[in-house]
């Protein structure tokens, strides 16, 4: 069953039946498609002042940045692996192990 939203990171939420392709950023064309997001105000960044993993895409031409990588997304996204849930009794365990992701990718 896919959920219906996707945490892209940080308990920043998108939502799934919206998004059109998980792309990673480390290309040069990636990365000027995220520039010109920004400038054009289309872009969400949710990476929280981290590296941008992956991009998402989503109907509609907006575009977001995310800390994680796309693999991870795409893993949450197919119900493989549990999303962290603000307010749940494993909250702060969640962040601490999506920040290790995040420190241990790059």
């Amino acid at each position: 069953m896919t959920p219906v939203v996707l945490n892209v990171g940080f308990y920043n939420f998108v939502a799934s039946d919206k998004i059109l392709a998980l792309i990673r950023s480390d290309s040069a064309p990636m990365r000027r498609l995220v520039q010109e997001a920004r400038k054009s105000g289309t872009l969400i960044d949710a990476t929280q002042g981290r590296k941008t993993k992956s991009v998402v895409f989503l109907n509609g031409g907006v575009t977001v940045a995310s800390a994680l990588s796309q693999e991870t997304l795409a893993r949450r996204l197919g119900g493989k692996e549990v999303q962290p849930y603000v307010g749940g009794a494993d909250e702060a365990v969640a962040v601490r192990s999506e920040e290790q992701e995040v420190e241990a990718d790059a």
